[in-house]
């Protein structure tokens, strides 16, 4: 079976700078790295019959080619995107061919064997790279012309003037400069994102930049994004130089600078191997424990550390707005404040997660979310997450946690209260009738002391949206699919919400109430999961659920609301939490009330 010629010798060419379009080469192997934990990367060896190179990478947009076993032993490949770049000091580092765009002319599983005895690029002959002279080592500051194939060869080390003794600190940049290198860690990078409008399309990434004078945001987009998105690293120190400075949009940034970077066609960025690297400032963390992030303001942003204590399914849906998938994947985190909050991962960390060791999870930046009073955590563009970070706080924390300090959490904060702050006035419902509660514009509120008579099976529950901040009753498609309207997505599976109704009574009179969610599953003692799976499939366990609740006392507190049904206005009540009795702390309510009562104890 016959199959594409190689381009011979062309390897050495495009590693001394030669734009080569669309060579044809082999793949002689393939290689998974982790040169960060965060990201997946694959090394190849590739040949053209006659040299190979050891030093080349996949851009991360080319990983679902080899997940899907397109990329095997022997295969031949044209490259239609690829940029070189330096990685080094000085120069001296090691040239890296990054491939960002390539077709599969011949599968390995059709070829079965290596072309030619091909040996290391660095051994070419003057003679092999006479056709085309390689650049000057500060091609790196001279734009070079477009070429057809779109590559970007400009070296990604600066010349030998640029050293530690000429940079300017972060906090001196404006756009009123042109001439200015900083030396700076990457405290954190987004993943690429991608847009589509009438202008056209493109994608970009952003990282954060720290010295010990300050922080600044930089972007790199379409053309750079692909040169520099795998060649920097979070926790690295890099000199960078000839980006764009422009204010800052806030919208995007929360750093404490008023401009912003942009890279450019002549952006230089070096990494830096000096042994005072210890003087840029480490990544730091202002840890909170879980347990205070309750009493924080929604969308501000938090550091934190817990134990993933449960992992949730992998869920995808569709954007109603821009019609674009996103994935999700819901996670549990604990900590020695004896609290549990919810994390939200997106995109590649939500697939690639692995939560069945239970390991500790550090996150920076993350975005608090309140929603119905719970609040939990969003793992967002500039957040940072470690997973078993080495630092004493992660040691700590799991030596907690393996000797059982996980097993009574009692304080959930993402758990949905339905309410903010509200009056806790003792009252009977003959008094919250007297007075007329929940006649006016807002609510009311109210405690008091009842027991449960009646708790209705019937309606109980509905099936609802899978996703964890929609609770939309789902429409049943048929063929085990759900419809959530909201969403605008179909689903295989749907949760379970408790709409409890029960009959409760005080010494004054009986009132019917309404339970939601959490605080159903509170009063009942199960799951929203089991109580409806018992529902609607094991009649005598939901029996046994239900009137293990009869006849039961606890403290009630209560919003009251009239709402109106067609022509029928209801006062309606509904169950804020129901605590036992603290007959310690109800019996100086009662001594109170006898005092008022009889006046004994009040001045004449």
């Amino acid at each position: 079976m016959g199959y594409s010629s190689l381009s011979t010798g062309v390897i050495a060419r495009i590693m001394h700078g030669e734009d080569v379009s669309k060579p044809v080469l082999q793949i002689l192997a393939i290689k998974k790295i982790n040169s960060n934990a965060d990201s997946e990367r694959y090394r190849i060896l590739i040949s053209d019959g006659k040299y190979f190179n050891s030093y080349a990478m996949l851009a991360s947009q080319l990983n679902e080619m080899q997940h899907k076993g397109q990329l095997e032993e022997f295969t031949i490949v044209q490259l239609d995107k690829y940029v070189t770049s330096m990685v080094g000091k000085d120069g001296a580092g090691k040239r890296v061919l990054i491939i960002s765009e390539l077709t599969v002319l011949n599968p390995g599983a059709d070829v079965k064997a290596k072309i030619g005895e091909p040996v290391t690029y660095e051994n070419a002959s003057k003679q092999d790279l006479a056709a085309k002279p390689a650049p000057p080592p500060v091609a790196a500051h001279k734009k070079e012309p477009a070429h057809n194939n779109n590559n970007n060869n400009n070296n990604i080390a600066m010349n030998s003037s640029i050293n530690a003794g000429m940079t300017h600190p972060i906090s001196s940049l404006s756009p009123y400069q042109n001439k200015w290198v900083i030396k700076a860690r990457v405290t954190s990078k987004t993943a690429i994102r991608t847009w589509s409008n009438a202008r056209g399309e493109g994608k970009l990434f952003s990282m954060d930049l720290m010295d010990e004078s300050g922080e600044i945001r930089a972007t790199a987009f379409k053309e750079q994004c692909d040169k520099f998105y795998d060649l920097i690293q979070v926790d690295s120190v890099y000199y960078f130089s000839k980006c764009q400075l422009k204010p800052a949009n806030k919208q995007y940034s929360q750093l404490d600078n008023a401009y912003e970077m942009t890279f450019t066609g002549e952006t230089v960025v070096q990494l830096c191997e000096e042994a005072d690297d210890d003087a840029i400032p480490v990544i730091k963390y202002n840890l909170v424990p879980i347990s205070e992030v309750s009493g924080m303001e929604n969308k501000a942003a938090v550091d934190t550390i817990g134990i993933c204590k449960e992992v949730g399914e992998l869920q995808a849906f569709v954007s109603r707005t821009t019609n674009k998938e996103f994935k999700k994947r819901d996670l549990t985190l604990v900590d020695m404040s004896n609290s549990a909050i919810n994390l939200t991962l997106w995109g590649d960390d939500a697939v690639n997660f692995d939560g069945h060791v239970q390991p500790v999870i550090l996150v920076k930046g993350t975005r608090i979310n309140e929603f119905n009073g719970g609040k939990s955590l969003s793992l967002g563009g500039g957040s940072i997450m470690k997973i078993n970070p080495d630092i004493p706080e992660a040691h700590k924390l799991r030596g907690w946690f393996d000797n059982g300090g996980g097993d009574n959490i009692a304080n959930m904060v993402s758990a949905r209260t339905g309410g903010g702050n509200f009056s806790t006035d003792w009252m009977t419902f003959k008094d919250a009738r007297e007075r007329n509660l929940g006649s006016g514009d807002k609510p009311d509120y109210f405690q008091c002391k009842a027991v449960v008579h009646i708790v209705k099976q019937e309606n109980a529950f509905y099936r609802a949206c899978p996703q964890t901040d929609c609770n939309k009753k789902v429409v049943d498609e048929g063929n085990d699919q759900y419809r959530c309207e909201r969403c605008n997505a179909l689903y295989p599976n749907f949760k379970y919400r408790l709409l409890v109704n029960m009959s409760i009574g005080d010494w004054t009179s009986n009132r019917w109430v309404t339970c939601f969610n959490e605080i159903g599953e509170q009063m009942l003692g199960h799951t929203s999961q089991e109580v409806g799976e018992a529902l609607e499939n094991d009649a005598a366990k939901a029996e046994q659920i239900f009137s293990s609740l009869n006849f039961t006392s606890h403290i009630f507190k209560l919003r009251c609301k009239n709402e109106v049904y067609g022509d029928t206005t209801r006062n309606k009540l509904t169950v804020q939490s129901a605590a036992p009795i603290n007959h310690k702390e109800y019996n100086k309510y009662l001594l109170k009330e006898l005092k008022e009562l009889t006046g004994i104890g009040s001045s004449n």
